[in-house]
């Protein structure tokens, strides 16, 4: 190697040993600036949504918090554990629950789902900042799967949510899953909306859905869906996945349903009644559109109208296509009874609807559902096939409350089965329609035709639309 190439491999490392070797202390070289931390504003438009959901985080988070609840259940006796086991299977045990919601008043109101405290007995909610604080139900609404809380703030204002007033979502816009699953921390997915007014899914016999692809994970449910100003446009509720993870199907309840549940809770009620329309329909498939001259299948077509309902007195015909209600539009008989079940009692609302070639706009009165004939709720004994069952009469109330069918007919409904006779036969849900030849119109018919009989019984139930006769 020659001496010039010696020289360019050491000067290398003569270099770095030279700047290593300068002693730490004042010096003339410039240290780096720390930069400066800009205060970030929630955006105001969509245009000046940059690469960060963080402002709205921000904003929004405080509010959503951890719901735990839990109670003792007694573990049922084994009589084979007990003698192959030596017993010990007694006792209680806790069956807990964990979810998500959000504060929706300073003063402590929650709104979450009631799957999240369905029977439940302790119900604990954990703050943001990991604080704790027993919780009491102010109103729980199993058909809307919504649950209104209240916490003794000792006078303490809260962060809150607010819940969206423009009802302006529109698919494609972006959209916040938040949550606080297992009071570790909270948790935010991002998604857009997929879809609105799904009304063919979920649990709950009264809902029309947002659809959102942002990951809804289990414990989840309950939080707030947020749009980009941070506000709450729905409630998580559940997803459809087949592994029990999120698969980008999800579903929460409109800020429309939200809000009437929480002003109810407000009002001072423990339930919450909704207008009925009292119509059987089904939605307009191509060949209906056809058959009735329509260039589209859209609305939904009258098949049964409920004597006397809100309906009835509005002037609505069977045959008549119902097209939209509130200038909502109206694709399914789910869709009907939930446009008009958001709407507050004695409410006047327009309703668009086809008859024949011609479109025309009748109003319709927001009426409650009747409960009519009365429930007259009784549970049967005797040396009967009946004992052991709770029966009830069914009035379009009956059928709101239980999500069962009000153009079921007349019969007596069997609403519970307890220790007896009819556990071993009957399911709640059927109807008895006739006893030993007589036709059951009500529960006192049922009575009446049990009372002092002994001997052979034939029976006819209905059950799930079919008739099933047994002999006894």
């Amino acid at each position: 190697m020659t001496n010039m190439r010696k020289l360019r491999a050491l000067l290398p490392v003569f270099v770095l040993l030279t700047a290593c070797s300068n002693p730490a202390g004042p010096s003339n070289a410039q240290s780096i600036p720390d930069m400066p931390q800009p205060t970030r504003q929630v955006p105001a438009d969509a245009a000046s949504m940059k690469q960060s959901f963080s402002p709205v985080v921000k904003k929004a988070a405080p509010a959503v918090v951890n719901v735990a609840s839990r109670r003792l259940v007694q573990r049922r006796v084994d009589p084979f554990w007990d003698f192959f086991m030596g017993g010990g299977q007694g006792g209680s045990q806790v069956q807990s629950s964990l979810g998500s919601g959000a504060i929706v008043r300073a003063d402590g109101v929650i709104i979450t789902n009631h799957h999240n405290i369905n029977g439940m007995s302790d119900i604990t909610i954990q703050l943001a900042d990991r604080r704790e604080f027993p919780a009491v139900v102010l109103l729980d609404d199993p058909r809307a799967d919504l649950a209104v809380l209240k916490i003794d703030t000792k006078g303490e204002k809260l962060p809150v949510m607010a819940i969206d007033d423009q009802e302006q979502l529109e698919v494609g816009d972006l959209v916040l899953a938040m949550g606080n699953p297992f009071g570790v921390g909270q948790t935010v997915t991002n998604g857009i909306v997929s879809a609105l007014a799904r009304t063919d899914v979920g649990a709950a016999d009264f809902g029309s859905y947002i659809q959102t692809d942002a990951a809804i994970n289990p414990g989840n449910s309950g939080g707030p869906l947020v749009d980009m100003d941070g506000d709450l446009v729905g409630i998580n509720t559940f997803i459809i996945s087949r592994s029990g993870s999120s698969s980008g199907v999800g579903f929460a309840i409109p800020a429309r349903v939200v809000r009437q549940v929480v002003n109810a809770a407000l009002g001072g009620g423990h339930s919450i009644v909704r207008p009925w329309l009292g119509v059987k329909g089904q939605a307009v498939t191509g060949d209906i559109a056809k058959s009735l001259g329509m260039t589209a299948p859209r609305g939904v077509l009258v098949a049964q109208i409920y004597p006397g309902s809100s309906a009835e007195r509005a002037g609505l015909k069977e045959g008549d296509v119902i097209l939209s209600i509130d200038g909502q539009p109206v694709n399914d008989e789910g869709g009907g009874a939930f446009a008009i079940g958001t709407h507050k009692v004695g409410d006047r609302v327009p309703m668009q609807i086809r008859r024949g070639d011609r479109e025309l706009t009748i109003t319709v009165r927001a009426d409650a559902a009747p409960e009519t004939p009365a429930r007259d709720e009784r549970t049967l004994s005797g040396n009967n096939p009946f004992n052991g069952a709770t029966v009830m009469n069914l009035s379009p109330a009956v059928a709101q409350d239980l999500g069962v069918d009000p153009f079921a007919g007349r019969g007596a409904l069997v609403t519970k089965i307890g220790p007896g006779y009819a556990g071993n036969w009957m399911r709640p849900g059927d109807f008895v329609r006739s006893v030993n030849g007589r036709q059951i119109n009500t529960v006192a018919d049922l009575a009446s035709a049990i009372a002092g009989r002994s001997g052979r019984w034939s029976v006819t139930i209905e059950r799930g639309g079919q008739l099933i006769q047994a002999q006894f």
